[in-house]
């Protein structure tokens, strides 16, 4: 057998693959060929979307199906053993494994991570690859793990039967915190982004412990009714009747698994403080989801269930973890165990890249001042000061600015989608309230056929609250935007919100992580690849602070002589009620009502009252213009940066980084067979060329266009490009029946395009069928290597030369 004609599959299946049954490894359940590991990042430009090429290992090697421990990359004969090296040693990093192989079918090269100075890689014939207690051994050794910790750590995952198996960074998640406990770590935190799955994480965590008796009584604690009732009846199910959730006054001790709002077992009398009525030692384990939110401060209610059972490990959960000079959960936790950041998670292509859309109007710069004496419409004299945008909507309302925001929003919609779901967060809840109304105007039309169109989701809101699970839920047609202030922020899953406007003043780098959060979900069966921000208020500046999605770092100052009392209500609850006031997701019961934690402020429609009766805080004016001073889009780029980038200069920039000049690009372009394969590959790094021929003209040659675009070239029509062809003598070599297949290619060419004349498809369309059939026109060329030559030939002579 020549090894030199074989393909890489071929030499994975005929000898790496037989050398891995022969070294003990189990080629069913230890072994996954062609593991994908990211999911290929979307690439955004315009309207237009395309995944880039994802990683995928040629072999990761499970110990006991859950701890990837190697990592093999193959190639054909053709290359050296040691290769696909550098591409293995990437996915190793990723996955953080300890062992790494290359092979081109002769032998295999090792590099071992745990190895000694000096004996990093050696070389191994086919028939010395490493058992997997070979290789455990190593790890379990270099891990310090003990027989009953080893036991922990090898647990299982729960599988229903099916293929699906947790993503990398899951694993990683999953293996990480399962480790640290069976080191006898007893807090730990979890930072996961919105969309990753971290419920999903915390299962897997939970039925590891559970099944291997590490852990026998375990209590998920939540602080919204919609997250506990999900949890139980998706990612949570497989428990089953070993499963309850805490109602209110009830200590049913006879289950394992509890599920539980921190409102179910607290309150503000003692005999409210259901959680007292299990003993201190009742809980092995506690999984606190959403950890930044009410358990994060010292003095909360909610804590005081933490530290009643504090003898139990607790690990806390959140893609945004609290960290002020008063609050702090790596205090409490310690520092994560495990990061995957929403950059990392856009990166993959496991989550929803942005786009953002900033509009700066012209009173939020420079700000307003009112003429002396002048009233606003309820007849009140404005307080003569310079009003700038953080008083906005809060101190004085400018009319014609709410009507201007809805107005581009309502611009935005039209001109995309009007059905896409949107969230619109404002600065309280009349400002919510006062955008729902411009918003309805804007669209009245679709108002009229379903009041729903738009609806004001706020805490104060029946109505509202009782619609946004039908908000949340993807085929429910209405509503279709929300406005909102604070209590979208968090624990809603939009998997379909493709809007999200931000009208509002955020200072809290956890809550702009919350909300930019609820648009990161994919959702391909509603073609949610990407989603956009719409900012009135400069809040997408946040993007540019380190801290954005940089790891998280501890800030807290306790001081032991003069205890800090944060407020209750966070920054992130503040206004629509703090978690566990009458702002719940599914309908609030008692348990949550009374909750123990204190509620927002006055009244927002109009704190301190009504400004006609009362003193006046805020002020209504209806008589000044507000206009657009500017407005750009930016886009993330592949460094986790917000760049202002036009589709010419993105193209620009990603083709003369594969082609530094025209003549090089001109020779590949010319070398290559396919031209459609030039033209994919460039559509993969987000180059749409549909979308550059708006400009220029739409029978403009890709050719051409990438030229014009990128070297500034004058550019030729396809149909010029035929003419000149036809001019020359280009036909004389072939026969009277070739030459009309040839000049009907050439006008086909001029119509739609090279891609199109490349496939032998097109020869079953009009006019061919009148040459006679594909495989009669094809033998007129002398068979199909020839006809594939004269397409080549032609093909050559379109592009001789360029203007």
């Amino acid at each position: 057998m020549n090894k030199n004609n074989l393909s890489e599959r071929d030499i994975c299946s005929k000898f790496i693959s037989p050398a891995l049954d022969k070294s003990g490894w189990d080629l069913q359940w230890q072994v996954r060929e062609e593991f994908p590991i990211t999911n290929g990042r979307i690439i955004v430009r315009g309207k237009l979307h395309t995944r880039a090429k994802n990683k995928r290992a040629d072999y990761v090697l499970f110990y006991k199906s859950n701890i990837p421990i190697a990592v093999i990359e193959a190639k054909d004969n053709r290359h050296s053993v040691g290769d696909g090296m550098q591409q293995a040693l990437l996915y190793a990093d990723m996955l953080q494994v300890p062992f790494v192989f290359s092979s081109n079918g002769d032998a295999f090269l090792f590099h071992n991570k745990l190895a000694k100075e000096g004996n990093l890689e050696t070389e191994l014939g086919l028939d010395q690859f490493p058992s997997p207690e070979t290789l455990w051994n190593l790890w379990k050794e270099a891990q310090g793990f003990n027989t009953s910790q080893e036991e922990i750590v090898t647990q299982d995952y729960y599988s229903d039967g099916s293929n699906k198996t947790p993503r990398y960074y899951q694993i990683l998640a999953i293996n990480k915190t399962i480790e640290a406990i069976a080191k006898g770590q007893k807090r730990l935190l979890l930072v996961m982004a919105t969309g990753t799955g971290k419920t999903y994480t915390a299962f897997q965590i939970i039925w590891r412990l559970w099944k291997s008796k590490t852990k026998k009584r375990i209590l998920f604690l939540a602080d919204r009714n919609i997250l506990v009732d999900q949890t139980m009846t998706n990612d949570f199910k497989p428990f089953g009747s070993a499963m309850t959730k805490i109602q209110k006054r009830q200590a049913n001790k006879s289950y394992e698994i509890y599920l539980s709002l921190y409102q179910a077992v607290t309150g503000n009398e003692e005999e409210q403080n259901i959680y007292k009525q299990f003993s201190p030692d009742f809980f092995d384990l506690i999984v606190v989801d959403e950890c930044h939110r009410g358990s994060a401060a010292e003095d909360s209610n909610w804590r005081a269930i933490l530290e009643y059972f504090s003898s139990a490990t607790q690990i806390g959960l959140t893609a945004t973890p609290k960290e002020t000079k008063d609050v702090s959960n790596i205090h409490y936790f310690g520092e994560p165990v495990y990061t995957y950041s929403l950059r990392q998670g856009i990166e993959d292509g496991f989550l929803a890249p942005y786009k953002v859309i900033r509009i700066d109007l012209d009173k939020d710069l420079s700000g307003w001042r009112p003429e002396k004496g002048m009233l606003d419409r309820y007849g009140n004299e404005i307080e003569d000061k310079v009003y700038k945008q953080n008083d906005f909507d809060k101190k004085i309302i400018l009319d014609k600015r709410t009507e201007l925001v809805a107005a581009k929003i309502s611009e935005f919609l039209k001109s995309n989608d009007r059905f896409q779901k949107t969230i619109v967060f404002c600065e309280n809840i009349d400002h919510a309230e006062r955008m729902r109304q411009a918003l309805a105007n804007e669209n009245s039309d679709l108002v009229k056929q379903n009041s729903k169109y738009v609806m004001r989701i706020t805490g104060d809101s029946e109505e509202g609250k009782e619609e946004l699970d039908n908000f949340i839920f993807p085929e429910s047609k209405y509503p279709v935007i929300a406005t909102t202030s604070k209590l979208m922020t968090t624990g809603v899953d939009a998997q379909t919100c493709k809007l999200i406007v931000l009208d509002q003043n955020i200072q809290s780098m956890t809550e702009f992580k919350q909300i930019i959060g609820r648009g990161t979900r994919i959702h391909e069966d509603f073609d949610k690849y990407y989603f956009t921000i719409m900012d009135f208020k400069r809040a997408t500046e946040l993007f540019a602070d380190p801290d954005f999605d940089g790891d998280p770092v501890m800030i807290y100052e306790p001081n032991p002589g003069e205890p800090v009392t944060p407020p209750e209500t966070f920054e992130d609850d503040a206004e629509e009620g703090s978690p566990g006031t009458a702002e719940g997701f599914s309908g609030l019961d008692e348990n949550e009502k009374n909750s123990g934690e204190p509620k927002s402020g006055e009244d927002e429609t109009f704190p301190g009252g009504d400004p006609r009766r009362s003193k006046v805080l805020k002020y209504y004016v209806d008589s000044v213009e507000v206009r657009v001073a500017s407005e750009r889009v930016q886009y993330f780029d592949a460094n986790g940066k917000l760049v202002t980038e036009s589709l010419k200069d993105y193209t620009r920039k990603t083709v003369t980084k594969e082609y530094s000049t025209l003549d090089e690009f001109r020779k590949h372009w010319n070398a290559t067979e396919r031209k459609h394969a030039i033209l994919e590959e460039l559509s993969n790094q987000g180059v749409f060329l549909e979308a550059l021929a708006e400009d220029v003209g739409k029978d403009v040659d890709p050719f051409d266009l990438i030229c014009h675009v990128v070297w500034d070239k004058r550019p030729l029509t396809r149909k010029e490009r035929a003419e000149r062809v036809k001019k020359t003598n280009y036909f004389e070599k072939y026969g009277e029946a070739a030459r009309k297949v040839l000049d009907a290619l050439l006008e086909k060419y001029a119509d739609s395009g090279v891609v199109q004349i490349e496939e032998t498809q097109i020869l079953t369309i009009n006019p061919f069928p009148q040459f006679g059939t594909p495989m009669e026109i094809i033998q007129e060329f002398g068979g199909i290597q020839k006809y594939n030559e004269a397409i080549t030939s032609l093909e050559n002579a379109l592009y001789l030369e360029t203007a």
